[in-house]
């Protein structure tokens, strides 16, 4: 069995509303609770469950924007690059596009020497043109997508954390941006995918797990585990 690179245990996180959090404050719905789960070097891992089951709150962890109530994110080693593609997190509005893509390459590890060989890459892909080195609070919705996918193209990381709310902008985009995820899957990155479709889950993961109410219910053989979250929808 390979390594595991990320590793939770007993993990739960509370919703957060603004209040005390805790056993010992006022009491609040879990997100995730009691969760064991191991992120494997390599592998391909898709997490499937319907809308509100955890499932974009579990990527919030494994990519450490959020600490866990109970339990523990364990790490293989400090310093570990992981990669949560969701789009427009953490941008600097007042920041060029280029800046941004700089300073998020910055933030994961990367050097700046970097990041400035890849801003050509970026910017083609994201096929901003010249709005590119325009501040970024002047973006779209949509363009922030464009923008945000491909700085994360460009990181390199070790494990690549795919959300699927990455479904947005043109046709043409979202033809290209899943070609590229794809190039992902047949490469050896670790990628952690979440979906409610259990048919991308089946067609190009190698191990899956179905999430409900923030546990997991199964875990395994995608094809098993999806043909069982499907007769239970």
């Amino acid at each position: 069995m390979s390594e595991a690179l990320i590793q939770l245990e007993n993990t739960g996180v509370y919703y957060r509303s603004g209040r005390a959090r805790g056993p010992a404050g006022i009491a609040s719905p879990w997100a995730l609770r009691g969760l064991n789960l191991q992120i494997r070097r390599g592998e391909k891992l898709g997490i499937v469950g319907r809308n509100g089951c955890g499932k974009s709150t579990l990527l919030r962890l494994l990519a450490g924007i959020i600490s866990p109530d109970e339990g523990s994110v364990r790490y293989a080693r400090p310093g570990l690059h992981v990669q949560l593609l969701a789009l427009g997190v953490g941008f600097e509005g007042h920041l060029s596009g280029a800046e941004n893509a700089i300073l998020s390459g910055l933030f994961m590890g990367k050097s700046r020497r970097h990041m400035e060989s890849r801003l050509r890459e970026i910017q083609d892909f994201s096929e901003l043109g010249d709005a590119f080195h325009l501040p970024v609070n002047t973006f779209s919705s949509g363009m922030n997508a464009r923008l945000g996918f491909s700085i994360a193209l460009q990181t390199d990381p070790e494990v690549f954390l795919i959300d699927e709310i990455l479904g947005v902008g043109d046709h043409a985009f979202l033809i290209k941006s899943q070609a590229a995820i794809r190039e992902k899957f047949k490469s050896d990155t670790t990628v952690v995918l979440i979906s409610h479709d259990a048919r991308v889950i089946g067609d190009i993961c190698s191990r899956a797990v179905w999430m409900n109410r923030g546990t997991i219910l199964a875990e395994g053989d995608p094809a098993d585990v999806c043909r069982s979250y499907e007769s239970k929808r």
